[in-house]
């Protein structure tokens, strides 16, 4: 992992980005970590825009509190539910 404090940092983004194939890149200010570039493996523009969208994650937990408390359905049973008994 390579640490750059902000201060510091006198390439350009895409040297730092170039980097990041090597290890991740982490950018601090006053020694706390503010931001950090990490590759991508098999990630397209969409899930990295879903992933950290916070009304997205919300809902997501949302989902999750309601299954925990009101329990779920089973995959066959919706499998039944859309009609693709096998």
């Amino acid at each position: 992992m390579k640490i750059i404090e902000m201060s510091e940092a006198r390439s350009s983004l895409a040297t730092y980005a170039d980097q990041v194939g090597e290890e991740p890149v982490i950018i601090t200010v006053n020694g706390k970590p503010v931001a950090a570039l990490v590759a991508l493996d098999n990630a397209d523009l969409e899930t990295v825009s879903l992933s950290t969208n916070p009304e997205f994650l919300a809902l997501i937990e949302r989902s999750r509190a309601r299954q925990e408390a009101e329990g779920g359905i089973s995959s066959e049973e919706m499998r039944r539910r859309l009609g693709m008994n096998n």
